[in-house]
């Protein structure tokens, strides 16, 4: 890409930036939303993860059609629709705070996950396409995810402030975040509405509809990374939901401690997530997505395994994140740091799986691939229900064999199931 092109593309890579930040923000509320539900509405921990179950779950609903959407109406009226949708998602979860109801709680995670399967579908492929691909396109989505990772670090940070005692915790206590939530989706309708998007994908709208023998899952390493985005997000959601939940509850041996304190752990666990991605958009130009997944996936499993077997009883002053956008100490269990450290890791896998996935499947099959990786993001809400269960049946600790069993297999894609065997197939 010279000089001019990236002049040109400033303002898109900056729009897609901004749609990255707005993903994380709203599926953030689902982290510290079921600290809520579990003390508003006496939740078992499976119960306390249908909110975050009703957001992914979402994705399986609409991944197929928002690919179909992509490639019938483009990238930037597919984000509008995408941003109407999300503002409705949200303003009924702020409903379900007048009426209490844990139902319509559900039902506005479910709509805002319909919103954030759309907005994906945009801003992956199009970053991707904007690098042009290989290590520039993977260094774009690093640096976008590091947006993402810094408004999600702010998510448990504000609801834990604003929630103060977990005794007293309801859902209308979030309502200032929902209220930012909403401003932010008026504020990008507006601005997107006045920005030119390109799109890449448009040239083959027009071509013939003749059925074609092939797809995006004709390609076994697209399949098996299709299978570790459904790993990874229900990996990089589950790390920090249940490091509030242990250290929130009071049942299985948990911590019992304040929200405002658990938030500023858990919002720094998506602070090293920012870290690591801007740290892998600097590197994304210089490494191979191949090395850096293995080498990120070796390094969570072996985190997670020491987490486990540390005794609770061993702790350790942790640096954290703030309410008020500083840093201070606080002590917790050592199992809880080297989870909270695993951010630094899941920071760059995404990138990483989807552009070892989609690589080799050129303009033909990307867009419908793209919708394909949405619907596997609903891996972020069934792991982590059974991590839930794992929990209920066990304790918080022993959940994280779930997310050990996650890395492991991340570290196989990255090593075996990445090789594309299936060059024979034409893609443009």
């Amino acid at each position: 890409m010279n000089k001019q092109q990236s002049k040109n593309y400033a303002l898109p890579i900056a729009m897609m930036f901004a749609l990255f930040a707005m993903i994380s923000f709203v599926t953030g509320f689902s982290n510290p939303f079921g600290v809520i539900v579990k003390n508003q509405f006496q939740a078992s921990n499976f119960m306390s993860q249908l909110g975050t179950f009703a957001n992914f779950i979402a994705y399986a609903f609409m991944g197929i059609p928002s690919g179909l959407l992509l490639k019938r109406i483009g990238y930037k009226k597919t984000a509008l629709a995408a941003i109407i949708v999300g503002f409705a998602g949200v303003g009924i979860m702020f409903l379900s705070g007048i009426f209490q109801s844990f139902e319509v709680y559900l039902t506005g995670a479910f709509v805002a996950g319909f919103s954030m399967c759309m907005l994906n579908t945009v801003v992956n492929p199009m970053l991707n396409t904007l690098g042009g691909g290989g290590k520039k396109g993977n260094q774009l989505i690093q640096f976008g995810g590091s947006i993402n990772s810094l408004s999600a670090t702010i998510v448990p940070v504000l609801i834990g402030y604003l929630i103060g005692n977990i005794a007293q915790a309801t859902i209308d206590k979030a309502n200032p975040a929902l209220f930012i939530a909403l401003g932010i989706f008026a504020l990008a309708f507006i601005t997107l509405l006045l920005v030119r998007i390109p799109e890449p994908h448009a040239e083959i709208i027009g071509e013939s509809k003749q059925k074609d023998k092939y797809s995006p899952l004709s390609f076994r390493h697209f399949i098996l990374g299709a299978i570790a985005i459904f790993i990874y997000v229900g990996v990089e959601v589950g790390i920090p939901n249940f490091i509030n939940l242990f250290m929130t509850s009071t049942d299985k041996g948990a911590l019992g401690m304040d929200t405002t304190v658990a938030g500023a752990v858990v919002g720094t666990y998506w602070f090293l997530m920012m870290i690591g991605r801007i740290l892998g958009g600097v590197l994304g130009g210089k490494v191979a997505p191949k090395t850096m997944l293995t080498v990120v996936a070796t390094l969570a499993a072996l985190l997670v395994a020491i987490a486990i077997f540390v005794p609770v009883t061993t702790t350790i002053n942790m640096p954290v994140f703030k309410s008020d956008i500083s840093f201070g100490f606080t002590n917790v269990p050592l199992s809880i740091f080297l989870f909270v450290l695993c951010g630094l890791c899941t920071s760059v896998m995404w990138g990483g799986i989807f552009n070892l996935a989609v690589e080799g499947l050129g303009k033909k099959y990307t867009a419908m691939g793209s919708g394909i990786f949405m619907v596997m993001v609903c891996g972020g809400g069934i792991l982590p229900l059974i991590q839930g269960q794992f929990a209920d049946m066990f304790n918080y600790i022993s959940s994280y064999w779930v997310i050990f069993a996650g890395c492991a297999y991340m570290l196989f894609f990255a090593l075996v199931g990445s090789k594309n065997v299936n060059k024979d197939i034409p893609v443009e």
